[in-house]
C-alpha cells in the first residue's frame, strides 16, 4: 500500500498540472493517507485510480460522483492496470448501492463472465489510462495529454 500510495500522489501531481499548473496543493502541501486494515486486509495495488482520484478531489476542491466505484492499479505514467477479484469487488458495490463501477480495460472479460444478475444494474465503465476515469469520477471531459 505504501508503494500504490506513493505513485498515486505522484501522478496526481502530474495530472494536476495538466489542469491547473498553478495548483501546488499535493506538491507543497503536507499530507499522510491513512487506509486502515481493519477487518480487510489491504495487500494489492487494486486502489491506485481511487486514491488518485482522491487526491485530484482534495487538491481541486470538487467532490467526485457519490454513486461510483473503482479499481484499478495505477502507473507512473497514468496506465491503469488489471486487477483481481472483480466478482467480489462487484458484488460488494452493488450491495452498497453503488450503480456505476469503473474497471481496468484489461478486467472487461472478467467482468463480462459474471452472472447476469451480478451485472444487473450496473453501469460498466473500462478504463486504459487515468484520464479516462478522470472523465468518469468528476462528469465531465479532461483536455489533458496524459
Amino acid at each position: 500500500m505504501k508503494e500504490s500510495s506513493s505513485i498515486a500522489h505522484t501522478y496526481a501531481d502530474q495530472y494536476l498540472k495538466t489542469l491547473d499548473e498553478d495548483n501546488v496543493v499535493l506538491r507543497e502541501g503536507g499530507m499522510h493517507m491513512h487506509i486502515p486494515e481493519g477487518a480487510t486486509p489491504k495487500d494489492g495495488p487494486s486502489a491506485g485510480i481511487s486514491m488518485t482520484t482522491s487526491l485530484l478531489s482534495y487538491a481541486l476542491k470538487k467532490p467526485v460522483r457519490n454513486n461510483l466505484a473503482m479499481t484499478g492499479e495505477i502507473t507512473l505514467t497514468g496506465k491503469v492496470l488489471p486487477v483481481g477479484g472483480i466478482k467480489e469487488k462487484t458484488i460488494a458495490a452493488k450491495r452498497s448501492g453503488i450503480d456505476t463501477i469503473i474497471l481496468p480495460a484489461d478486467n472487461k472479460k472478467d467482468f463480462d463472465e459474471l452472472q447476469e444478475y451480478i451485472k444487473e444494474g450496473i453501469e460498466v465503465h473500462y478504463a486504459d489510462y487515468y484520464r479516462d476515469v478522470y472523465d468518469i469520477a468528476f462528469g465531465n471531459k479532461a483536455s489533458t495529454v496524459l
